[in-house]
């Protein structure tokens, strides 16, 4: 992962938790979202979860290609995009993503996201 899916994660985590103190419906609680974030850190300490280095100039101009080829179309945000185009700076085969929209744009550049 990059350190911006890192960033990312852990700032989606804090929400949800942020979410449920709002609306008892939404979200999960902070002993649930505090134990999520205890387990990133274990498989970022154990070596499971590995932070990788990106070019970044390069990474926004793989982004703003596919923001030109996509966004007027698709309606994405900047940050799926930005996820995507990280998947095919790495070179990724597979993307993961529980986002519709996301996983068209993947889909679109030739990543297999699975159902």
């Amino acid at each position: 992962m990059t350190s911006l899916l890192l960033l990312e994660f852990r700032q989606s985590v804090r929400f949800q938790i942020n979410l449920k103190s709002r609306d008892q419906t939404k979200g999960f609680s902070k002993r649930e979202g505090e134990q999520v974030l205890a387990d990133l850190e274990t498989d970022l300490d154990s070596g499971a979860l590995v932070t990788v280095p990106v070019e970044w100039v390069e990474l926004c101009r793989q982004t703003e290609i596919l923001s030109s080829k996509y966004t007027i179309k698709g309606g994405h945000r900047l940050l799926d995009i930005m996820h995507v185009a990280t998947a095919l700076y790495l070179e990724a085969r597979d993307f993961l993503t529980f986002d519709l929209n996301q996983k068209r744009l993947a889909k679109a550049e030739g990543l297999k996201v699975p159902v």
